[in-house]
C-alpha cells in the first residue's frame, strides 16, 4: 500500500502523523510512504531522517493525497484537505465529527473511508488511541490554566499552591477519566486544594485511596456541579461520551456567577466542549472573556508540545496503520472489532451512531458496510 503524511496544517499544529520510525515498520512491511517535505521539521524530524527510514519526500500535500492509498494525519482535516480526498481512499486520524456537520459533509461527500483515532476501542474497554493526547491535554490543562489566573492574563492574580499563611487555589475537576486523572496529578503536584466530580463511583473510591485526604471527590449531579464551580478558581472540564457531543454541564448561569478572574480550561471542546459558553479557540488566540471568567478552548492543546505528542500518538496508533496497510480497511476491520468502532464514515455513509444521532443523519452500521 502507498501511504501518504501530509504536513498538518491546522493552526499552530506541528505534531505530525508517522515518525520515522513508524515509515520504517512500515517499510518494512512492503509498503511505500509518502512524507511531504518538511512535515516534521518544527519538532526536530527533517526530511533527511524520514528518507534514511525509507520515505520518499513529496513536494506538496496535493501530491500526497492524489497517489496515497492510505493519508495519516494527526488533526481532522480542514476542508481544503477535504476536498482532495476521493472514493476508496483511507483516511486514518482524528475526526471528532460530533460538533462539527460541515467537515462531516465534507467525509460523506468524498466517498473516502475515514477512521477516527478517538473511537479505536481497546481490550480492556478504553480509548487507547485517545488516551496519550488526553494525558498531555489533562497535564496541560492545569498548567494552561495557572497561567491564565495570573493578572496578566486576565485572571484572578492567584497562585494555585498559594504561599505559607495563603490559602492555595481551588481547582474543580469535572470527570474522573484519563483527561481527569492526569490533571490531578498536576494540580495536588503544585499544591492546589482539588476537588473531583465524576458519576462513576468505584473510579472516585480509586483515586480516594490513592490520593487521600489531599483531593474531594463528589458524585456528579446538578447541584454538586453548581456548588463547586462557583466556589473554583480554576475549572478543568475533562468529560467524554465516546465519539459524541460533550454534555454540557456547567451552565452559562453558572460562569455568570462564578468568581471574576477564575479561569475555565475545556479540554472536551473538540467534542463541542462541556461549557456552555466555550468556543474554539487556537494557540495564537486561546482565550477569550465572557462575565469576566476567562475561558481556555484550545482545540489541538497537545500541539503545544508538538514533539512529546507525536512520539506518544505513534505509539498507540502505528499497529493498526500496520493491519490496515498489510489486510487493507476491509480486511483489517473484519480482523479487529477494536479498530472496527473507529469506522466514523465510509463510502458516503455515517458509520458511527452516535455522530449520526448528534447531527440528525442516517445510520449505517460498519458490519453493513463490511458484507
Amino acid at each position: 500500500m502507498r501511504i501518504g503524511v501530509p504536513k498538518e496544517i491546522k493552526n499552530n499544529e506541528y505534531r505530525v502523523g508517522l515518525t520515522p520510525a513508524s515509515v520504517r515498520e512500515l517499510v518494512s512491511h512492503g509498503h511505500q510512504v509518502l512524507v511531504q517535505a518538511y512535515a516534521g521539521t518544527a519538532i526536530g524530524l527533517d526530511d533527511a531522517l524520514y528518507a534514511a527510514a525509507g520515505a520518499e519526500i513529496v513536494a506538496t500535500a496535493s501530491d500526497i493525497f492524489a497517489r496515497a492509498d492510505m493519508v495519516v494525519k494527526v488533526k481532522e482535516p480542514q476542508a481544503a484537505e477535504c476536498a482532495m480526498l476521493r472514493a476508496g481512499q483511507i483516511l486514518y486520524t482524528y475526526l471528532h465529527l460530533a460538533p462539527d456537520p460541515e467537515q462531516t459533509a465534507a467525509l460523506i461527500k468524498s466517498g473516502a473511508i475515514c477512521i477516527a483515532y478517538e473511537t479505536i476501542t481497546g481490550s480492556n474497554g478504553g480509548l487507547p488511541l485517545l488516551a496519550p493526547m488526553s494525558e498531555v491535554a489533562g497535564r496541560m490543562a492545569i498548567q494552561a490554566g495557572a497561567t491564565h489566573l495570573q493578572k496578566e492574563h486576565g485572571g484572578r492574580g492567584l497562585l494555585l499552591g498559594g504561599v505559607p499563611g495563603v490559602a492555595p487555589g481551588h481547582v474543580v475537576i469535572l470527570g474522573a477519566g484519563v483527561v481527569g486523572t492526569n490533571a490531578l496529578q498536576m494540580a495536588v503536584g503544585l499544591g492546589a486544594r482539588v476537588t473531583v466530580i465524576d458519576k462513576n463511583v468505584d473510579r472516585l473510591r480509586q483515586l480516594d485511596l490513592v490520593f487521600g485526604n489531599r483531593i474531594s471527590t463528589l458524585y456528579s449531579t446538578a447541584s454538586s456541579i453548581e456548588e463547586a464551580v462557583l466556589d473554583a478558581d480554576l475549572v478543568i472540564g475533562g468529560v467524554l461520551v465516546p465519539g459524541a457531543a460533550a454534555p454540557k454541564l456547567v451552565t452559562r448561569d453558572h460562569i455568570a456567577r462564578m468568581k471574576k478572574g477564575a479561569v475555565v480550561v475545556d479540554v472536551a471542546i473538540d467534542q463541542g466542549g462541556c461549557f456552555e459558553t466555550s468556543r474554539a479557540t487556537t494557540h495564537a488566540q486561546p482565550t477569550f472573556v465572557v462575565d469576566g471568567v476567562v475561558h481556555y478552548c484550545v482545540a489541538n492543546m497537545p500541539g503545544a508540545v508538538a514533539r512529546t505528542s507525536t512520539f506518544a500518538l505513534n505509539n498507540a496508533t502505528i499497529g493498526h496503520a500496520v493491519a490496515l496497510a498489510n489486510k487493507g480497511w476491509r480486511g483489517a476491520l473484519r480482523d479487529s472489532v477494536h479498530l472496527r468502532n473507529g469506522l466514523n464514515v465510509c463510502l458516503g455513509k455515517v458509520t458511527y451512531e452516535a455522530v449520526a444521532r448528534d447531527l440528525g443523519l442516517g445510520f449505517t452500521s460498519a458490519e453493513t458496510m463490511l458484507a
